[in-house]
């Protein structure tokens, strides 16, 4: 803490180093947007409510004891707040400086006084204020208010201490406010006698700041504010848990690539709100094997790293389809694709934890709706994480209660919004080991290296848990393969095409049916081209079953012909147009047949493939020339959004602001520093607002300039409270009352002349 005292904020702002005002131009964005003229402008910003509360909420408990006590005691000296704060006086130092840096505070002639701003936003009940008033300007020494105690009845005693757990305001009721020691008869007069209660208006009696401290020991809380509540942890090796979390790292990577791969040719609709449907979401899960809220996280997460965007679809409606980014995401390694998720994770907004509950109207959330954001929650997952990564190694949360005390101490970080947070530190440590990120209550290795900024040694480190890819399956006679780890990523895609995954794991199973090799044979492949994929990935000879299943499934593909007529079908075996015309499920097709070889359909083709599919057959279309056409789907992609093109220089634009506007402030501090010293006739209403902010502070009485409703200038001289909202509330010695003025009406702004 500087040893320099200053007249004004503004003052000890112009006196502040560039890498001191930048940090605060860094904690405290809002006062950068737009770029402040000079200082005196930039500690006006400082002062105002909103942008206070945005700074207070950046505060831990502790720091929030700190800044309460420095508004019960007023301007003190950090010594002397050290003996008023109950905790380490170190640490009391050290939160009185981030308080300065926070420009919550200022370091005035008579000591450090908190912005007036602040004892406003303190409000009684809220986290970090002890319910003190502010000590008076003619307060009762410390003996004074210790011989008072002494000689008040138990009665008052107790009445006194119950005013001050109530919040230190109480009502005197039938009790008479001017009375003497030996006359009063109830504890309340008792107390009014004595100057332990104070009389307010209204009928109401106020406890001094002093007399609530010596209730407290000398303190401004009765236990020590400084201790964070500890975390109920357990042993755990380190090696463990980095293996358990590198396997749910490659599932969530691979997951991504497999919603993603499916919705490129099927995509889900978008919803009018912008999100995905309840019943995609469910049939999503489905397909991945798992419950709905992973299936949100990793939609959203998806979203959030640009892989995931809305376009137009083949029949031009909204529909979620990967983006072009996608293509390039999957030709990268595993642990660099896992990368990008868990950035695009920390650095997002978005609340998956709430899909599928209800807002307070009573509707339910729906994934990647753009209301589905908070402004807390990337603050709530650093936190969080930064808490594990402090553990002790080998050191995990204990099991049951190591999540409810991580919630407790994270609310001791940041006590004051949102309400949510409770809720914020639980999703991000289920959505952190969905990712990967956290295993068995610890934080991984890797991640903690992500954590410190090291992207490359993130990577390394997940890349050496990983098992290598193999480019091999195991046929089985059971018309299984099994895959003996994670297959490259192009041999799995052709894999899951003429196969089904039977089940997933260390070791994934594909099951052969005739339903997966009819899909093959969909999409172009000859038979010939499916003997030749599998025995070309085998490391065992192809069992003659698998062998007959292909022959077999490609013998009867495209026997029948479906063609344009709505629809008629074709065939040259005419028992196979005979048994579909009698199967007991073709009753609703609407068949009628033409000849020995040909029927048709009232159905439409687009409805009656997949009917007759269902039935067992293998269709196949016919285009109007006679040809087979081969209905292979199309991969659709979107645009990546503009805004993830374009990450890693965000950091870099921010730090090129911060010093454009610091250097804005000081240009505006020199063109401020040559104007002559004369008093300017009038002012604008930013500078006016900034000559009352500077008044306010320093509790200066002022003269002012004033126009009122009809025109007419006049000099008012008065005491600045309060500025908020373009009003001025002030103490007007004319009219010896307190009034409001409008800012905009102010003209000038000087100094009461010394009396002679």
């Amino acid at each position: 803490m500087s040893a320099t005292a200053y007249r004004t904020l503004a003052d000890q702002l112009r006196g502040w180093p560039v890498e001191r005002l930048s940090r605060l131009l860094h904690l405290r964005p809002d006062l950068a947007t737009p770029a402040p003229h000079d200082s005196g402008q930039l500690a006006s910003r400082a002062a105002t409510r909103s942008s206070v509360l945005r700074a207070l909420d950046q505060l831990n408990r502790f720091e929030l004891c700190v800044l309460d006590a420095l508004v019960v005691v007023g301007q003190t000296s950090a010594d002397e707040l050290v003996d008023v704060v109950h905790g380490d006086g170190a640490s009391v130092h050290t939160a009185l400086e981030r308080l300065l840096d926070l420009a919550l505070a200022w370091e005035s002639p008579q000591g450090v006084r908190p912005l007036t701003t602040v004892a406003e936003a303190l409000t009684p009940g809220s986290p970090g204020v002890s319910g003190l008033r502010p000590v008076s300007a003619d307060p009762l020494t410390a003996d004074e208010v210790a011989a008072r105690l002494e000689v008040i009845s138990p009665a008052a005693r107790g009445l006194l201490e119950h005013v001050l757990d109530a919040g230190g305001a109480a009502t005197s009721g039938s009790a008479r406010h001017t009375v003497l020691p030996g006359e009063a008869t109830t504890p309340a007069e008792e107390l009014l006698a004595h100057r332990l209660l104070v009389p307010r208006s209204g009928g109401s009696v106020v406890l001094p700041g002093e007399v609530g401290m010596a209730l407290r020991g000398g303190h401004t809380t009765a236990a020590a504010v400084d201790v964070p509540p500890a975390l109920a942890t357990s042993e755990r090796r380190q090696a463990m848990v980095d293996r358990a979390a590198a396997g749910a790292a490659f599932e969530a990577a691979h997951r991504v690539e497999l919603l993603l791969d499916q919705w490129g040719t099927n995509p889900p609709a978008a919803l009018r709100s912008g999100g995905l449907g309840v019943r995609d979401l469910r049939t999503l899960a489905t397909d991945l094997h798992v419950d709905e809220p992973t299936a949100a996280l990793l939609v959203e997460v998806a979203s959030a790293a640009g892989l995931l965007s809305t376009a137009a679809g083949p029949n031009g409606d909204a529909r979620w389809i990967p983006t072009d980014a996608f293509d390039a995401w999957t030709a990268l390694p595993t642990a660099e694709r896992w990368l990008a998720l868990a950035t695009a994770w920390l650095d997002s907004p978005r609340l998956p934890g709430l899909v599928g509950s209800r807002d307070p109207a009573g509707k339910t959330w729906n994934a990647l709706v753009p209301e589905l954001s908070g402004v807390h929650q990337v603050e709530t997952r650093l936190l969080t994480l930064g808490v594990l990564s402090g553990l002790e190694p080998d050191t995990v949360l204990a099991s049951g209660t190591g999540v409810p005390s991580l919630r407790q101490h994270v609310e001791w970080l940041r006590p004051r919004r949102p309400r949510t947070r409770a809720d914020q530190v639980v999703w991000a440590v289920e959505e952190g080991t969905s990712l990967g990120l956290l295993a068995l209550g610890g934080l991984s290795t890797y991640a903690r290296t992500l954590l410190a900024g090291d992207r490359n040694g993130a990577t390394t480190g997940l890349t050496e848990l990983l098992p290598a890819p193999v480019d091999h399956v195991l046929l089985q006679a059971d018309l299984t393969a099994v895959a003996p780890g994670p297959l490259e990523s192009q041999l799995a895609r052709q894999l899951q095409l003429v196969a089904d995954v039977e089940s997933r794991g260390g070791a994934t199973v594909y099951r052969f049916t005739p339903g997966s090799v009819r899909r093959a044979l969909d999409t172009g492949w000859s038979a010939v081209e499916v003997h030749d994929f599998i025995g070309s990935v085998s490391r065992t000879p192809v069992p003659q079953p698998l062998t007959y299943l292909v022959d077999d499934t490609a013998r009867t593909f495209g026997s029948v012909r479906v063609g344009h007529a709505e629809a008629f079908l074709r065939a040259d075996d005419e028992a196979a147009l005979v048994e579909l015309l009698h199967h007991p499920k073709a009753a609703t097709l609407g068949l009628r047949r033409l000849a020995p070889t040909v029927l048709i359909s009232t159905t439409p083709i687009d409805v009656l493939l997949p009917r007759l599919r269902d039935l067992g057959v293998a269709p196949v279309v016919e285009s109007p020339d006679g040809t087979v056409h081969v209905a292979r789907p199309d991969v659709l992609r979107a645009r990546t959004p503009k805004e993830h093109r374009g990450r890693a220089q965000r950091a870099v634009r921010e730090t090129a602001h911060t010093s454009q506007v610091v250097s804005a402030i000081r240009a505006g501090d020199r063109a401020e520093s040559t104007r002559p010293t004369v008093a300017i006739d009038r002012l604008t209403p930013t500078g006016s607002m900034t000559a009352l902010r500077e008044a306010i502070e320093t509790g200066a009485t002022i003269v002012i300039g004033y126009v009122d409703n009809q025109g007419a200038s006049s000099d008012r001289v008065v005491d600045p409270m309060s500025l908020d909202g373009g009003s001025l509330t002030a103490h007007d010695h004319r009219s010896d009352d307190v009034r409001t003025f409008a800012v905009h009406r102010i003209t000038t702004v000087r100094p009461l002349p010394d009396a002679p």
